[in-house]
């Protein structure tokens, strides 16, 4: 089943600024900072690229996040600051699932391609959630994300 979005993502050239918008203009709080070193087998398969590394952030306004990425390897192509609104721009949005592997199965069969299947808890750093990338049809890419503690500080809390 799938409860609903968690979070957009967007890709910045200069991830400190971006932070100091959406915090000091927008009001965001700032809820993580972190990242990966080039050399991550698993994050290259989820991600799609090879020899990646960033810095990432997490801010929160009320119950929807932004996720932040500043990619140092491979370098991206720079962006059209004058962009039309119906060119692609946004990395990614997050779709917040109960059973990750039904859903990988149902959106599968269903033509949704994955980058990877859903990996074990364990192979995630902390254990507190599974998450996997597909893409729609038009190639926009698409996180299922399914939080396994309900404690887990970027878990959004529904009701029942």
């Amino acid at each position: 089943m799938i409860r609903g979005i968690h979070h957009v993502a967007i890709t910045t050239p200069d991830i400190d600024r971006l932070i100091a918008f959406y915090r000091d203009a927008i009001g965001m709080e700032v809820m993580r900072e972190s990242g990966w070193q080039a050399g991550s087998e698993r994050i290259d398969t989820l991600v799609g690229l090879t020899g990646s590394s960033a810095r990432t952030a997490t801010l929160r306004l009320g119950n929807a996040y932004l996720e932040l990425f500043e990619y140092a390897t491979p370098a991206g192509r720079p962006a059209d600051l004058d962009r039309p609104v119906n060119d692609a721009g946004y990395t990614h949005f997050c779709l917040d699932v109960t059973d990750i592997d039904d859903e990988f199965t149902r959106l599968s069969a269903l033509g949704m391609r994955f980058h990877c299947p859903p990996p074990a808890a364990a192979a995630i750093g902390s254990g507190n959630l599974r998450s996997t990338y597909g893409r729609d049809p038009d190639g926009n890419v698409i996180e299922l994300q399914e939080i396994l503690n309900p404690g887990y500080p970027l878990a959004l809390h529904y009701p029942g």
